[in-house]
């Protein structure tokens, strides 16, 4: 698989990442290796974690599997801190303390000296200047290689990245991750002209309209899908209204033009759009992750990805730049 750099910085990562958001409830120790292993042979190098999935399970799961599984040196590890569920409350919490916290918990959970790739979770009421104070010192203590956000909106990524840039020898923020899909592009109001202006990287999750993109809601919600879990019900709901059906649509005729599936032609989309440095693919099977793997060789072209733009939401400006 190619790699791309993050943005103007030095790290450089498979251009589809491997995100975990689904493992432990809905996927299995031993299939997550599976997915893991397939990935790596696939030449993947990104995988996007949490403390917060799973309250840390997902970080054990990840970290039982380096160098048993797949070499710890032939991946990035990213994660996130800040977030977290209390007493069945969702908790930000972006102070130094609860920061540097999660984070002696993520690098015990994983097994492992240094996390690649740490990023704050969500936007949170503790100071900034507070929170990026614990990003610093989690990468000149060498436990952190690069710093990043994530779901932060375009103010929000501006500010941080400014304040970073103020002083020499604050640690960059070099990336950032929110939703980004055919069916979802809020990102380019504000969010990814940051990412451009700033030189970050930037990974959209979701890039598959949370599965919607992929067709199989066309005819009903099959039974084995997220839409018919009582957890994930909700996350693929609002997908499922009359604009994405006419995108979903426009993409399955695209499809059918080209000889791909629904599938490779919205993750084609969103892997090539400017700005994108990698998709997160939340892939529950292998089946699924090699449906997505299947795209390294194939490119949409341009006359379909603008269609694409057109359809969903109007011209991407950002290619003619």
């Amino acid at each position: 698989m190619r790699q791309r750099s993050v943005g103007a910085s030095g790290l450089s990562v498979s251009r589809l990442g491997l995100g975990t958001l689904t493992w432990g409830r809905d996927v299995s120790l031993d299939t997550a290796g599976d997915l893991l292993t397939t990935f790596v042979d696939a030449g993947g190098t990104l995988v996007d974690t949490a403390a917060a999935y799973g309250s840390g399970a997902v970080e054990s799961m990840l970290g039982s599997m380096l160098d048993r599984v797949v070499p710890r040196d032939e991946l990035v590890i990213a994660t996130k801190a800040g977030f977290g569920v209390r007493e069945g409350e969702r908790v930000v919490d972006t102070s130094r303390r609860a920061l540097l916290r999660d984070l002696d918990g993520s690098l015990r959970r994983l097994g492992t000296d240094h996390i690649d790739l740490w990023q704050v979770h969500a936007w949170g009421q503790a100071p900034l200047e507070e929170t990026l104070a614990a990003l610093d010192q989690a990468v000149s203590s060498g436990r952190v290689g690069y710093v990043g956000v994530s779901n932060y909106v375009g103010w929000q990524t501006a500010q941080a990245a400014t304040w970073q840039r103020a002083v020499p020898g604050r640690a960059r923020v070099v990336s950032t991750q929110v939703e980004y899909s055919l069916l979802a592009r809020r990102a380019e109001i504000e969010v990814l002209p940051a990412v451009r202006a700033f030189e970050m990287g930037f990974f959209p999750w979701s890039p598959l309209g949370r599965g919607v993109l992929t067709g199989k809601y066309r005819t009903g919600t099959p039974r084995d899908s997220r839409g018919a879990s009582d957890h994930f019900a909700w996350f693929v709901e609002p997908y499922l209204e009359q604009r994405s059906r006419a995108v979903v649509e426009a993409v399955a005729r695209a499809a059918d033009g080209l000889d791909l599936t629904p599938l490779q032609v919205a993750l084609l989309w969103v892997r090539d759009a400017p700005t994108v440095t990698a998709p997160l693919l939340g892939a529950r099977t292998v089946s699924q992750l090699q449906a997505c793997l299947s795209v390294e060789e194939l490119e949409l072209p341009e006359e379909i990805a603008r269609a694409l733009d057109d359809v969903s939401g109007g011209p991407l400006s950002a290619r003619d730049a």
